[in-house]
C-alpha cells in the first residue's frame, strides 16, 4: 500500500512539475506569436525590462543584469528582457553593460581583462543599496537557460556586429533561437549593407531588429528600406531630442504617421524607450516622456499613454511592474490565454 501511495504522490508532483512547464512553454508561444504577428495584436502593448528590469524601483530590488531580475520580471508578466552582452578574457560570453566592473560588482577592472573564472568570483551589488548579493556575473548560456520558454530575450550587444554569431549559435545549441531578439544600429546604406553582409554568414532562425535614431535619421521613410532590407518583426525608434525640461509634443521626426503607416504595411512593431540614461537629464531617450515621468511625477499617461498613443507596441522600460499595471488598467494590453495580466500596485508611486 505504501507502495501505491508513493507511486500517486510522485506521478502528482511529476504531473504538476510538467503542468508548470507546459504553461511556461505556452505562455512564451505566446509572446512569440505577438512579437512575430504586430498587426494582429496593435492593440496590445509589450513590456521589455530594461537590463533584465533591474532598474526599477530606485535599482533597489535586484542586481544589474542578473538572473534574479530577470526572474522577477518574467514573474510580473513582462514580454521580454533586455540584457547587455560582452566577452572576457577567455572569450565567453557574460552578461555586463559596462566595460568595467566597478559600479555593478564587488570587483574592479576592465569586463575583458578576467577570465571566466575570474569574473566568478565577483558578486553583483544592487546599485541603489550597495547591498552585495549572492549572485554572480552570468554567462550568456547561464541567462538563457534561466529564461528558456518563458520570456523573449533581448541581447545588447555591446561588442562588434560580427560577435553576433557566436551568440546565436549558443542560442542555437539551446533550442532557443527564435526566443533571442538581436540588434544593431542603422543609420544609412553603407551601415544596412555592412550589417546584413554580416548576417549572411550568421545561423538563421533568430529576430534581428534594428535600431533607428534621430540623431543621425529624419526621415521616416528610411525606416521602410530597413523594412526591405531586413524584413524585422519590430524597429526600435529612439527619440534623443530634448531633455526633462521640455516635453516633446509630437515624439520626433521618427514618430510619425508615416511611420505608423510604415509599421502596419511592414506589420512590425515599433518598439519606444522610456528609461532613463545616466548622467543625462530624466527622459532625455524619450523627449523628457519617461520613467521619471510616469513614476515620480506619477503621471504615466503623459509618458507610456504617449508613446502607446502615437503607435508604439512595444516599450522598453526600467518601470516594467508600474508600467505593465497602468497599461492594463487602462486598456493597452489584452490578457494572454489562462492569466489575468493583474499586477500589484507598484511599490515606488501611485499610478493615476
Amino acid at each position: 500500500m505504501r507502495t501505491i501511495w508513493l507511486s500517486l504522490l510522485l506521478s502528482t508532483a511529476l504531473a504538476a512539475v510538467s503542468g508548470q512547464a507546459l504553461a511556461g512553454e505556452t505562455r512564451a508561444r505566446q509572446i512569440l506569436d505577438r512579437f512575430e504577428h504586430a498587426n494582429q495584436w496593435r492593440d496590445h502593448v509589450m513590456v521589455a525590462a530594461h537590463r533584465a528590469g533591474s532598474m526599477q524601483a530606485g535599482k533597489t530590488l535586484y542586481a544589474e543584469n542578473s538572473l534574479a531580475a530577470a526572474e522577477g520580471s518574467i514573474a510580473i508578466g513582462a514580454e521580454i528582457v533586455e540584457v547587455d552582452i560582452r566577452r572576457s578574457k577567455d572569450g565567453e560570453f557574460v552578461v555586463m553593460h559596462d566595460s568595467w566592473l566597478d559600479r555593478t560588482t564587488t570587483c574592479k577592472g576592465e569586463v575583458v581583462k578576467y577570465t571566466l573564472t575570474e569574473l566568478k568570483a565577483c558578486r553583483l551589488v544592487i546599485e541603489g543599496t550597495r547591498a552585495v548579493t549572492d549572485e554572480r556575473v552570468s554567462t550568456l548560456r547561464e541567462m538563457l537557460l534561466a529564461t528558456r520558454g518563458r520570456i523573449l530575450i533581448n541581447l545588447d550587444n555591446k561588442l562588434e556586429v560580427e560577435d553576433l554569431a557566436g551568440m546565436i549559435a549558443v542560442a542555437l545549441d539551446l533550442g532557443m533561437a527564435d526566443q533571442v531578439i538581436v540588434k544593431e544600429n542603422l543609420w544609412n546604406q553603407t551601415r544596412i549593407a555592412a550589417v546584413k553582409s554580416a548576417m549572411a554568414a550568421m545561423p538563421g532562425g533568430f529576430q534581428f531588429m534594428p535600431i533607428i535614431a534621430d540623431d543621425a535619421v529624419h526621415d521616416a521613410g528610411f525606416a521602410e528600406t530597413v523594412d526591405h532590407a531586413f524584413a524585422p518583426r519590430a524597429i526600435e525608434l529612439i527619440n534623443w531630442r530634448a531633455g526633462a525640461a521640455t516635453l516633446t509634443e509630437t515624439g520626433g521626426p521618427l514618430f510619425s504617421t508615416r511611420m505608423r503607416a510604415a509599421a502596419v504595411r511592414g506589420n512590425w512593431h515599433i518598439w519606444a524607450d522610456t528609461y532613463a540614461i545616466v548622467n543625462k537629464p530624466g527622459g532625455f531617450l524619450a523627449g523628457g516622456r519617461g520613467d521619471e515621468l510616469a513614476v515620480q511625477a506619477s503621471l504615466p499617461r503623459e509618458a507610456w499613454g504617449f508613446w502607446a498613443d502615437r503607435g508604439a507596441t512595444i516599450i522598453q522600460t526600467d518601470e516594467p511592474k508600474a508600467a505593465i499595471n497602468w497599461l492594463a488598467a487602462n486598456g493597452y494590453r489584452v490578457p494572454y490565454a489562462g492569466t489575468s495580466d493583474r499586477i500589484e500596485p507598484a511599490a515606488t508611486a501611485s499610478i493615476n
